[in-house]
């Protein structure tokens, strides 16, 4: 029965409702392109293109496994989880026998694929180089189009892509920066693939022999395909092949499955996907919630005089939320079908802005189905509808005759229930910040810092009035020195504390959400490189403008006294768990690196024994002497002794192993950076590495420099991330300023009438607006140094969060525009009507 009254508001009153459509609107939006990144995490597809020829690939398992087994009230529960590992996984070669037996299999084709680096000018357009060996050319496959194979140790065999960027023909000198040392190879032949489908990367194609050195895992292979006889079905070659491999963890892909074996890094982009994902859509729902019921209950109050009215002709509170719920349903409808539309090439456009930043590979070809757009409608119209009911708890459950007098003029207090309410997630609040200040680990600590800031927020929002009467009170002798337009702005601070609060909600959450967002990562990476700044004590540093510095480089400065310490980077896991690791080079540490030492000695660091950080062994129950289980990147387990402990972790990694034990273990072992213990200068160090293209002899400050750098493009990737949300804040500070204006036409029209002038009316909206945005400044900076502050506790042990003045400054002022622009807009159109005409018209 409401339905028709419902309809009949709705188009009666669109200026009204346009508010709240907006939010609903964005909201949709944003949750519809998270949800599509979800999905692509989740179903994107990876297609092949070296595989295309090979129907049947085998892999090595890329995941490490724990099973555990529960023993409960006579039951036994037994649960599997499986985590992936860093590295390529390698199988042994002997597999190749076993397959060339299974019936149906024509061909069985093993696969090396191994980092090789082409030093051109030209580049290589941003695919990936891989080296592989000629055998391997028949997986795509690629044929000849000039030239000869690659026969001798210094053949080269390139593909078109690369031949044609590079202008190089058959005969031509090729440097290739590979696994070891860089080496110039004789270009024998340019191949191309069958069907001119390879987009991500480049190929290199060596002898069997250079490739196998080159690969450096001797009896190993990275794939081997198996290619079916004539008239084979490849279900049934899967089947046998599988079979064979019984008693093994090899794996076996076909049709899309071969896709993840091939590109490693899109498959791992998957899940950091799926993270990224879910924490912007979690964030983004919740900021979402927090604003549109912030905008339905201003627009429930501006509608608090009609609502009376029906409550006054005896419309039963039961019949009042019906009405407001059928009109947030029509309201959410629309706006959720707009905005789930206009999400979709909002995910796309941000899928092209993570690949553009490095974050995803283009691999990982963007998905998109129906259920992000059904779950974006679907969270729009419960949002609508569970704004509606809040909004309207007061208006349906008081009496008719206490309704009337609420029109007129604003409740002294908030009910009980609310700041009850408000005091609860200010509790709550205070709980996460005091949780955030003992969690030691970004994946445990991230989350829960922006959920402090949302749960801060939503207390403000729910004490708001409160918080507005306490500003007032305090503004209020300065703001009556300013002139009329201040006493005028302090009287509606006091009598209009619940108007205004609903502006200074979404204005704290933008303010204390985007400070949180652009000083959380630099507080982590100043502290992080402070640890290594002061623990680094080399006089120079070699840094590779490439993929590394090779093994030779750091040989050749090891003369004499010359100590010179290289440093593999990798992760480990230790159990299903995460661990940043390295390798360096035990020889003379003590004269290039110092971890700050606080247990055991770094003197008995050998190929079995590590070195663990402070937190690692808190983690882990470690001290020197005890046993540490680990699997090494590539999925090697392995048995370690502890050696040491130290205290630098942050700055360093948590486990630190001997060089020459991870660099057999990753996919590139060319050092991240040498550390050199020299008293040589720095131009005749440059001299003796000449000959190594790209690499350069640095400064330790000029390292950290670098090092800066390139933190500041991985923290790029989350201020992408979260930018949205900050916008979709902005879009709604702006709609609710505009919306607790526009409500305000008659009120100006009587000030009008009673004799103020334009300029003091606006004057006195600017005045509202800087007072709100000084209230919504505090509050926002409060929140949002206590998140920092509690995040810095946890992660580094200081309470000393990196916040740049500047860049603070910024933020406010922004707001600062934001609140202005959002004020002087609409109160100039509000202005621009005859005074009479608007007091003696209709609401």
């Amino acid at each position: 029965m409401m339905l028709p009254y419902a309809l009949r508001t709705v188009r009666h009153r669109k200026g009204g409702f346009l508010g709240a459509f907006l939010a609903l609107m964005c909201a949709a939006a944003l949750i519809t392109a998270c949800g599509t990144l979800l999905e692509t995490g989740l179903r994107g597809t990876i297609g092949t293109e070296r595989y295309a020829a090979t129907p049947v690939v085998v892999s090595a398992d890329q995941n490490v496994h724990q099973t555990t087994v529960k023993h409960k009230k006579g039951k036994t529960k037994t649960k599997h989880k499986a985590k992936p590992i860093a590295e390529r996984a390698w199988l042994p070669e002997n597999l190749t026998t076993r397959l060339s037996r299974v019936p149906g299999a024509d061909r069985v084709i093993p696969e090396l694929t191994f980092l090789a680096e082409p030093l051109t000018l030209t580049g290589t357009g941003g695919r990936t180089a891989y080296g592989h060996a000629w055998d391997s050319a028949a997986l795509t496959p690629y044929t000849l189009t000039t030239g000869t194979p690659p026969r001798a140790r210094d053949d080269l065999v390139v593909d078109r892509y690369l031949a044609d960027r590079a202008r190089l023909q058959s005969g031509d000198r090729l440097t290739v920066q590979s696994t070891r040392s860089p080496r110039t190879y004789r270009v024998t032949g340019i191949a191309a693939p069958a069907d001119n489908d390879i987009r991500h990367q480049t190929s290199l194609f060596f002898s069997t022999a250079e490739a196998r050195r080159l690969a450096a895992h001797p009896g190993q292979v990275t794939a081997i395909g198996v290619v079916p006889a004539e008239g084979t079905d490849t279900t049934a070659l899967r089947t046998a092949v599988a079979k064979a491999l019984r008693g093994t963890t090899a794996q076996v892909s076909v049709g899309d499955e071969r896709g993840p074996v091939e590109f490693l890094d899109a498959a791992a982009a998957r899940i950091k996907l799926v993270s990224m994902g879910g924490a912007m859509g979690g964030t983004s729902l919740l900021v979402a919630v927090l604003v549109v019921v912030g905008t339905f209950a201003l627009s429930v109050q501006q509608r608090h005089r009609e609502l009376a009215l029906l409550r006054a002709i005896a419309a039963t509170p039961g019949q009042i939320r019906k009405l407001l719920g059928r009109e947030a349903l029509l309201i959410g409808a629309a706006a959720g079908v707009a905005g789930a539309l206009a999400g979709l090439p909002l995910g796309s456009w941000l899928h092209g802005r993570f690949v553009a930043l490095g974050a995803v590979p283009a691999t990982l070809q963007h998905t998109v189905s129906v259920f992000p757009l059904f779950a974006a409608v679907a969270a729009t119209l419960i949002g609508a509808w569970a704004a509606a009911r809040v909004s309207s708890r007061r208006i349906a459950r008081i009496r008719p005759a206490e309704a009337l007098a609420e029109a007129s003029a604003e409740r002294g207090r908030p009910a009980w229930g609310r700041i009850l309410a408000g005091l609860v997630l200010l509790a709550g609040g205070t709980v996460l910040v005091a949780v955030l200040s003992v969690l030691r680990t970004e994946p445990a600590s991230t989350p829960v810092t922006f959920l402090a800031v949302v749960v801060l927020a939503s207390s403000v929002a729910l004490l708001g009035p409160l918080l507005v009467r306490a500003a007032a009170a305090v503004l209020g002798t300065p703001l009556g020195l300013t002139g009329p337009g201040g006493r005028l702005a302090t009287a509606n601070l006091r009598g209009n504390a619940a108007r205004l609060a609903s502006v200074v909600t979404p204005l704290t959450l933008l303010i204390g959400m985007t400070c949180t967002v652009l000083f959380v990562q630099p507080t982590l990476g100043h502290a992080a490189r402070a640890q290594a700044r002061e623990g680094i004590r080399a006089d120079w540093v070699l840094a590779a403008e490439g993929p590394g510095v090779p093994a030779q480089a750091a040989r050749q400065l090891r003369t004499g006294r010359d100590v010179a310490t290289e440093v593999v980077r990798t992760t480990v896991r230790v159990g299903l768990d995460k661990y940043a690791a390295q390798g360096v080079s035990p020889a003379g540490l003590s004269r290039t690196w110092d971890p700050d030492v606080t247990a055991g000695s770094l003197a008995d660091l050998t190929n079995n024994t590590v070195a663990v950080s402070e937190l690692a062994a808190d983690q882990l129950h470690l001290k020197p002497g005890s046993t540490l289980k680990l699997t090494l990147g590539d999925g090697t387990p392995t048995t370690l002794t502890v050696a040491a402990v130290y205290a630098k972790g942050l700055g360093f990694g948590d486990l630190t192993m001997a060089h020459d034990l991870v660099a057999r273990h990753v996919d590139n072992p060319l050092a991240a950076t040498v550390l050199v213990s020299t008293a040589r200068s720095q131009e005749e160090l440059a001299a003796s590495v000449r000959k190594f293209p790209g690499v350069r002899v640095v400064s330790p400050a000029t390292a950290d420099s670098l090092q800066a750098e390139r933190l500041q493009a991985n923290a790029e990737v989350n201020y992408f991330a979260m930018g949205l949300v900050l916008a979709f804040t902005a879009i709604a500070v702006v709609n609710t300023l505009a919306m607790s204006v526009s409500e305000r036409v008659r009120e100006f029209a009587l000030l009008r009438l009673a004799g103020a002038t334009r300029r003091q009316v606006l004057r006195m909206l600017r005045t509202e607006a800087l007072s709100v945005l000084l209230l919504a400044t505090t509050l926002g900076s409060g929140i949002a140094l206590a998140v920092l502050t509690a995040f810095s506790i946890g992660m580094t042990g200081s309470a000393a969060p990196a916040v740049t003045p500047l860049v603070y400054v910024t933020v406010v002022a922004a707001a600062g525009l934001l609140a202005l622009v959002g004020t002087a807009l609409p109160g100039r159109v509000a202005l621009k009507a005859r005074p009479v005409t608007v007091a003696t018209a209709r609401e």
